[in-house]
């Protein structure tokens, strides 16, 4: 997975395709310095992010399928950036067995959600109440706008940051860095706090970052992330302090640390501990199978 750099000089006939070389252009290869630059991790990290931050940018809150057509946008840039910028291949994106990785990703998502909500429920942190929305209408919109939102974010944390990362400083140290990212993106949300930055950090940026190394399967880690916000935004409960509408509303009780207060059910303690807890094994299992990159060493 480590990048490669062209040099101008292997033949006569790419020497000709260069005009102007001079010392600079000699040394880093087409494109003279700057390309150097974004062939280095961090800066085809970069230029990914800003290729997909745009196309989510402009669909993610689009009509219908908007967000739907979005995210298969932001896979193609994506995949653009690895194949130019990068030099590899993206087996990451692969469409052989993406379904089979979503159902199961998505199978663990769900269930952390409804355990997560079940086991705050019975401590008397949650009541819910049927909503008398239309269902399909609900469903749908839910449906779109969150496999949009889980695609794209999976595309920037951990298919671009952590992979750029681990490059550079190793799987744990990326994973970790990945982690408070993904808590910092998240204090701008309503209700936000220093303690919802952690429980984000630790609960979604650890178990997806664990999920993601273990399989190094966009769909896999996406079908989790999609499943975590549709049944959260379906029960009511708010993603991320935002409160989309849903099939059901719950009424609130007690402590923020069991309920996570407006923020909703991720600044509870309740689901970091699950998280955590299914984050372990997965860590585990991606490093006897090789799924996890050591430090590289000074001159490698």
């Amino acid at each position: 997975m480590g990048t490669t750099s062209a040099t101008p000089h292997d033949t006569p006939d790419e020497t000709q395709h260069h005009t102007g070389s001079g010392p600079d252009q000699d040394r880093d290869g087409p494109g003279g310095r700057f390309g150097r630059i974004v062939r280095s991790p961090l800066g085809w990290m970069l230029t990914g992010t800003v290729g997909v931050g745009l196309v989510s940018g402009l669909t993610a809150t689009g009509p219908g399928p908007v967000p739907l057509l979005g995210a298969a946008a932001a896979v193609a840039v994506y995949r653009l950036v690895m194949h130019r910028a990068a030099r590899r291949s993206t087996p990451e994106t692969a469409r052989r067995g993406a379904g089979r990785a979503a159902l199961l990703g998505g199978g663990i998502g769900l269930a952390f959600i409804l355990v997560s909500a079940l086991l705050i429920t019975l401590f008397g942190g949650y009541s819910f109440s049927w909503a008398g929305s239309d269902v399909l209408s609900v469903v749908r919109t839910a449906v779109m706008v969150q496999i949009g939102a889980a695609i794209t974010e999976e595309l920037v944390f951990r298919a671009l940051a952590l992979q750029a990362l681990e490059e550079l400083w190793g799987s744990r140290a990326a994973l970790v860095i990945t982690s408070l990212f993904f808590g910092v993106a998240h204090l701008g949300a309503p209700g936000a706090n220093g303690w919802s930055g952690l429980a984000i950090a630790l609960e979604a940026g650890g178990l997806l970052g664990a999920a993601f190394l273990w399989r190094r399967s966009i769909w896999f880690v996406a079908g989790l992330h999609f499943t975590w916000n549709t049944a959260e935004q379906l029960l009511g409960i708010p993603v991320s302090g935002h409160t989309p509408e849903g099939l059901f509303t719950v009424d609130v009780h007690g402590s923020a640390l069991l309920t996570g207060g407006s923020f909703g059910l991720e600044a509870s303690a309740i689901p970091v501990l699950i998280a955590l807890a299914l984050a372990v094994p997965m860590l585990v299992l991606a490093h006897r199978n090789g799924g996890t990159k050591a430090r590289r060493r000074a001159g490698h």
